[in-house]
């Protein structure tokens, strides 16, 4: 109904959600000891959900290995979730906007 506008940013919020589930693991699992921070690679999956596919997880390259095993940063998580935050804000912000254009579309062709 609301076009395929608003189903692109329904499935980057779907992907957002996934993300949002993993930085939340990979925080419950900061002393875990063998526990590797896991991630999504945003940009090439919000393209292959675009496809269809599910998200891949992959384990983050690059981060400091502590002596037990486990490179989770709390540093980077939390910053992880503030940009996670604030592209949902956008997208609720962009789906919002598309809701009201179908409002106002409505009740203009009623006042006729």
């Amino acid at each position: 109904m609301l076009g395929p506008i608003a189903d692109r940013l329904e499935q980057y919020m779907d992907l957002l959600a996934a993300r949002q589930k993993l930085v939340a693991a990979n925080i419950a699992n900061i002393d875990t000891p063998g526990y590797t921070s896991k991630d999504i690679d945003f940009q090439s999956e919000f393209n292959s959900l675009l496809k269809g596919e599910s998200p891949h997880v992959i384990e983050t390259p690059g981060l400091l290995m502590k002596n037990d095993g486990n490179n989770v940063s709390l540093d980077r998580e939390t910053r992880l979730l503030a940009e996670n935050d604030m592209r949902f804000s956008v997208a609720e912000s962009l789906l919002r906007s598309q809701v009201l254009m179908l409002r106002t579309a409505i009740k203009e062709g009623n006042s006729s």
